[in-house]
């Protein structure tokens, strides 16, 4: 791995966009702002049959259903579901674990990448993107926007969040992901998405707890990044030093448990009602479109 891999590349971000449009050219979606693409939960007024029921006094005859009705010789209405923006917050995990790579780019780096792809999606379906990164000093949160303007506001938090993170070479301690997650989840609208890229590492003590609480407001979506070294280490003692100066000899053998406890972690936090996919760090971002489908699910 060469130097650039420990930046972010912000034209990169940038003509990811078409990797993202690429996989829904064959779609015909509805992208302006108002009303907003996505069905929600709650009943209104919207354009998205939500159910058919029977006339009650009081009712609008405008949404009386014609088929049912003379179906039934009953008066029957049609009820709506409300459509609003979907808003997706972009968590991006920039603490010192992820300044670490061995293939391409470090995993932060591979961390924007998968975000930027995920915020790009998220546009074409007529949403909202915002940011809150985590790493340096204090945590960086844009707030969400639509359209290109929100993805371009996004793609610059990540640089400046990034850089300031290669930046701070003190030892001060950063937020875990847990209280990062509670944070994340107080700056999101009920009903959105959190994208969450991360290696998981010092998630945190109460990091169940607060997965729980996110998905009580909203979906969460986890980008697990990995390293190949992490994931598949040759044998032997390997020398390191931190970026404090710590130097010291980790001693790798063919009985590390470290897989099979990140394997067991992945599908603890799946039980939880997350979703979880893991990224390889050393894969082109454009090479990771299928990996971004299951991370999201179908199209909505």
């Amino acid at each position: 791995m060469n130097d650039e891999g420990t930046y972010i590349d912000t034209t990169a971000l940038i003509m990811l966009k078409h990797a993202a449009t690429n996989t829904r050219q064959k779609r015909n979606i509805r992208t302006q702002s108002m009303p907003g693409p996505v069905a929600i939960k709650r009943r209104g007024r919207g354009s998205e049959i939500d159910d058919i029921r029977l006339w009650t006094y009081g009712d609008d005859i405008r949404t009386i259903d014609r088929n049912s009705t003379a179906r039934t010789g009953v008066p029957h209405v049609k009820t709506f579901r409300e459509e609003r923006e979907h808003t997706t917050l972009l968590l991006a995990d920039f603490r010192p674990a992820m300044q670490f790579g061995t293939r391409r780019v470090f995993m932060s780096v591979a961390a924007a990448e998968i975000l930027a792809l995920s915020g790009w999606r998220a546009t074409e379906l007529g949403g909202r993107v915002g940011l809150l990164a985590v790493g340096g000093i204090e945590p960086l949160l844009i707030r969400a926007a639509p359209s290109d303007r929100g993805m371009l506001a996004v793609i610059s938090g990540l640089l400046k969040a990034h850089a300031q993170s290669l930046d701070l070479r003190s030892a001060k301690p950063v937020l875990p992901l847990d209280a990062s997650l509670r944070i994340a989840a107080k700056a999101l609208p009920r009903g959105g998405t959190i994208v969450l890229a991360s290696n998981l590492d010092d998630r945190g003590d109460q990091f169940e707890d607060a997965v729980q609480l996110v998905l009580h407001r909203c979906d969460l979506k986890i980008a697990c990044i990995s390293d190949a070294f992490e994931r598949s280490a040759p044998v032997g003692i390997f020398p390191f030093e931190t970026r404090e100066a710590v130097r010291g000899v980790r001693i790798v053998s063919n009985q590390s448990p470290v897989r099979k406890k990140r394997e067991a972690m992945l599908r603890q936090i799946e039980s939880l009602g997350a979703r979880v996919v893991e990224f390889h760090s050393e894969i082109e971002p454009e090479d990771q479109i299928n990996s971004l489908g299951r991370l999201h699910g179908r199209y909505n």
